[in-house]
């Protein structure tokens, strides 16, 4: 198989966007796989969905784990044995620092500065930055259009989303969601939803 070649897993719409990054970056999307059966047989974005991941084995041994549910891409990377790969739009803005882990993609649009840390199966979606020095563990979902500033540390499995902003130095705890437009202004706990501005505490997380 050529060295290009890479199949994504899921075919719902956030799929769509991820293989549009794939080929953008010069990936040739060859496959899907999907657990609906009643996708089996038909194609997304041009590209064939063969069935569910059992049928991996079949196709490249590279991947991406297209798929916006935080919970869901944990435990796909935790069973499936494949080379993940990283990609990146080519319109978006990476600096040279930046270390980013297996599986993670960052979507048209984004911006990531100096010397942050994203780590593995992160979704950086359209038009979302991470400023300077920041710290973004493994699983999380920063939603289109969302904010961190400097020294922020989003925890592993949170979801930030559509628009959502975070000051300076605050940290949003593992497995927590931020409402739509949420303004993070203080440490948000492990496990519970906060929306609103500034964004309070609601219920329990993700």
């Amino acid at each position: 198989m050529s060295a290009t070649e890479v199949a994504v897993i899921g075919a719902g719409g956030h799929a769509k966007v991820v293989i549009a990054t794939l080929r953008d970056a010069g990936w040739r999307v060859v496959c899907a796989y999907d657990g609906d059966q009643t996708k089996w047989g038909t194609s997304i974005s041009g590209v064939p969905i063969v069935g569910d991941d059992d049928r991996i084995g079949d196709g490249p041994p590279r991947a991406v784990i297209a798929v916006g549910n935080n919970r869901t891409r944990q435990r796909l990377a935790g069973r499936l044995g494949l080379e993940w790969v990283t990609v990146v739009h080519p319109r978006a803005w990476v600096d040279a620092s930046v270390r980013l882990g297996a599986g993670t993609v960052v979507f048209a649009g984004a911006v990531i500065q100096p010397d942050s840390v994203v780590g593995a199966h992160v979704i950086v979606n359209t038009g979302a930055s991470i400023d300077h020095d920041c710290q973004v563990d493994d699983f999380v979902h920063l939603a289109p259009g969302c904010h961190l500033a400097g020294e922020v540390h989003v925890a592993e499995g949170a979801f930030l989303g559509t628009g959502a902003s975070v000051i300076v130095r605050v940290e949003v705890g593992p497995w927590s969601i931020v409402g739509a437009g949420g303004v993070v202004v203080r440490h948000v706990p492990p496990g519970v939803t906060a929306v609103g501005v500034p964004a309070r505490q609601r219920g329990p997380g993700g």
